[in-house]
């Protein structure tokens, strides 16, 4: 298993490093300590699953030995007895005041105060379900417990913990510096990684026994009806599931049902050419029976009796079963119809050596297999622990089909990243029980649209799939269109993943980090950040019958004045209020000075676009890249090196002018809530004034500049609202003695207005 050494630096400075017969104190940085007991006094140097860089620069720090141990940095100060852990021998304070509700953080006491983490899976959860602990935390402190944890050995496999009475932790002393506290667990457990461009589109999923010619003629249904697509999932019906060979439940699979799909190949070539990747479903549990197609090959590698057809057992322990299962068995089928494997292991922790789970070593395994070659590597898998964000994407589970599970996860989502999770693929519409409620997946297809993923899915019911022509018409047309939306935000969502990978900025972010300070920011649990640039309301309860309008309670920060991407409608910052929004409009807002580039058209897949859209909010300076990497170019997908192609919008605010350096195609520049064309309006292309026509020929490899001007320190305009509140107030449900009075108060309003 050499193949699978992967980049560690487990071993800390020697300075960093404070110990005794049986304890040992590692300062990683100024806010982040590594605390161990072992009653044999051997301490731990592998990486483990959570740490595998502790070779930091050494922070400035001092000593006081005398008797017992204190350790202080300019940001916390640990006294320690030098017995075993417990809460009256060992102490941290923090060394300035950060936080409201006191600085002490005692060794093995619980805090009520932590931000939360994340769970390994939502499978079968109505709403709510125990999140853990992050490394956020208002008291300021938070610990992770890396004491169990499987570890590396360096040679591409794992170990199990040394047995015996050990403590191996991690104390997180930030205060309210979030952020910083992110960077620091990025920094020791190794950076999120990019994901694929063609990962952040719309993936169609549904668990279902599809024939290869009805799937074909789906995904060209959605590109008809201009709904692109990215990714092709097969679940488990892709295997033979309940044929008289199959000598179990069926779950586990890897013999292509050809009643199904007659030729594998010939469909994945069919499915390329619409620019579509496909994952396969696979639940290894059950292991490789005799009836599989890789049974004789597999058996012989790992020297397995096959005289009684006994099955080959899946065993994530034995290095030799590793290696054949992705060698052989995973590799055989990737050369046919798949480009990633959806993992999909529902059976816990536990394996034949204690410590060893079998999901970490499916994530990690698979994830390094996959990044072969020099492709950006991708599976589909559950969170494991600590660590997980290595290896993305997440699978969520079966997601119960109730409004409970909605409300709940936007939150579950942000919350993720306070464990630098930030990859999370959710059952986008719901999975499981439930019923029929048109209105409540669309509202979920609208919150997919701002998650990390965007992926569809369903479980084995005629009547669960999620095509929008199954809906309601008023359902099904606002489902489309925001499936349209997801795939133009690609430019966009590839951008900040690539920046988020380098800068330690998970797409998704929770709004106290970026205002730890403001109570606010902690009381809108399902708001959050997308991007630096949008602020996402999720509307997670039903309309009003009377009003036909869901609400939500948000905040806006103080980031001056806020327009809805989709309405126009302006706001001012700084202040909490309820949002109100009709079926087809959502609550996502860009604040002054923000730059959001979209691919302006609808064709499958996520290759890098032939023209572009790019969304501007005057009112402050801003600056974006729009980042794409050659690989992805139509032309030549995958030829040669890989090089980054970059362009930039600049826009200046006194003086009104933008310029961008763009890599050749189309580009359209849409000013939002720009209620005018200002009279001084100037349109250059490489110094040539087009104020006329505004347009050039596409060079698609070629860089051209393009200025425009539109005065000194524009505005955002106030859009008029009397002619949407009438809109609003004709559809209310209501007796027309209520809407007279209605109208009666708008028309005032304009009365003031006009004086």
């Amino acid at each position: 298993m050499e193949k699978y050494v992967f980049p560690t630096k487990p071993k800390a400075n020697l300075k960093a490093i404070i110990s005794g017969p049986n304890y040992r104190f590692t300062v990683l940085t100024d806010r982040l300590l590594r605390f161990e007991w072992a009653e044999d006094g051997q301490f731990e140097d592998r990486a483990s699953t959570f740490a595998i860089n502790r070779d930091l620069p050494v922070p400035e720090f001092r000593i006081i030995d005398n008797g017992g141990l204190e350790i202080i940095t300019e940001h916390f100060h640990l006294s320690y007895d030098k017995k075993r852990f417990s809460p009256n021998g060992m102490v941290a304070h923090l060394s300035a005041k950060t936080t409201k509700y006191g600085t002490e953080w005692r060794f093995g006491t619980p805090s009520t105060l932590n931000l939360g983490g994340t769970a390994r899976t939502l499978d079968l959860c109505d709403g709510r379900c125990d999140m853990g602990d992050g490394v956020l935390s208002k008291a300021g402190f938070a610990v992770i417990d890396d004491s169990e944890s499987m570890l590396f050995d360096g040679q591409g496999f794992v170990a199990s913990r040394p047995a015996g009475d050990r403590v191996d932790g991690y104390l997180f002393a930030y205060g309210r510096d979030y952020k910083a506290a992110i960077k620091a667990f990025y920094a020791v457990s190794g950076k999120q990684p990019v994901v694929p461009r063609y990962a952040l589109g719309n993936w169609w999923s549904r668990y279902y026994p599809y024939r290869q010619e009805e799937y074909l003629q789906l995904m060209d249904r959605f590109h008809d009806l201009e709904i692109p697509m990215s990714v092709a999932v097969l679940d488990m019906d892709w295997h033979l599931v309940s044929d008289e060979r199959v000598p179990h439940a069926g779950w586990t699979g890897y013999t292509w049902n050809k009643e199904l799909f007659p030729d594998p190949a010939l469909f994945a070539r069919e499915v390329h050419k619409r620019n579509l990747k496909i994952t396969l479903n696979d639940h290894p549990h059950d292991g490789i029976h005799s009836h599989e197609d890789a049974y004789e090959e597999m058996a012989k590698f790992l020297g397995h009796d096959t005289k009684h057809k006994t099955p080959i057992l899946f065993d994530s322990t034995d290095p030799k079963f590793m290696d054949a299962y992705l060698n052989i068995l995973h590799r055989n089928l990737e050369a046919v119809a798949c480009d990633f494997w959806w993992i999909d292991w529902q059976q816990g922790p536990y394996s034949k050596i204690p410590g060893i789970d079998p999901l970490w070593m499916l994530n990690h395994f698979a994830y390094l297999d996959h990044g072969r070659d020099g492709k950006i590597p991708l599976i589909l898998s559950r969170y494991a622990g600590p660590g997980s964000h290595r290896y993305p994407l997440g699978f969520s589970g079966d997601t119960v089909v109730t409004w409970a599970s909605l409300e709940f996860q936007p939150e579950f989502t942000a919350t993720a990243s306070n464990i630098g999770y930030g990859w999370w693929s959710h059952d986008i519409g719901g999975h499981i029980h439930g019923g029929r409620d048109d209105e409540l997946v669309t509202r979920w297809v609208q919150l997919g649209v701002f998650s990390p993923i965007m992926r569809l899915h369903s479980t084995s019911s005629r009547w669960m799939s999620k095509e929008p022509w199954l809906y309601r018409t008023e359902c099904g047309s606002v489902m489309s269109k925001f499936l349209n939306f997801r795939h133009r935000l690609v430019p966009f969502l590839y951008t900040r993943n690539l920046i988020g990978a380098d800068e330690d900025e998970p797409l998704v972010q929770p709004m106290y980090w970026e205002y730890p300070g403001r109570e606010e920011a902690y009381s809108v649990t399902n708001q959050f950040f997308f991007g630096s640039e949008l602020v996402v309301a999720p509307i997670v309860q039903p309309r009003d019958k009377r009003t036909n309008l869901a609400s939500v309670k948000a905040w806006l920060p103080p980031r001056g004045l806020h327009v809805d991407i989709f309405t126009g409608t302006v706001y001012d910052g700084d202040r909490a209020l309820t949002l109100y929004r009709k079926l087809e409009d959502y609550p996502v807002l860009a604040h002054e000075g923000s730059i959001i580039p979209l691919d302006a058209s609808s064709l499958n897949g996520c290759l890098n676009p032939d023209a572009f859209e790019v969304l501007i909010l005057v009112g402050k300076d801003a600056y974006t890249e729009v980042l794409e990497d050659n690989r992805d170019n139509r032309q030549q997908e995958s030829a040669g090196a890989v090089e980054r192609q970059v362009s930039t919008v600049r826009y200046i605010q006194t003086d009104g002018r933008l310029t961008a350096e763009v890599t050749g195609r189309l580009w359209t520049f849409n000013f939002l809530a720009f209620t005018s064309v200002p009279k001084s309006l100037k349109v250059l292309i490489d110094g040539v004034d087009r104020t006329d026509d505004a347009t050039c020929p596409s060079v698609p490899n070629e860089t051209y500049d393009i200025t425009i001007e539109l005065g000194p320190d524009p505005q955002v305009g106030v859009i008029d609202h009397i002619p949407r509140l009438e809109e609003l107030i004709r559809d209310y449900q209501i007796e027309f003695r209520m809407k007279n009075m209605l109208w009666d108060v708008v028309e005032g309003f304009r009365t003031g207005l006009s004086m």
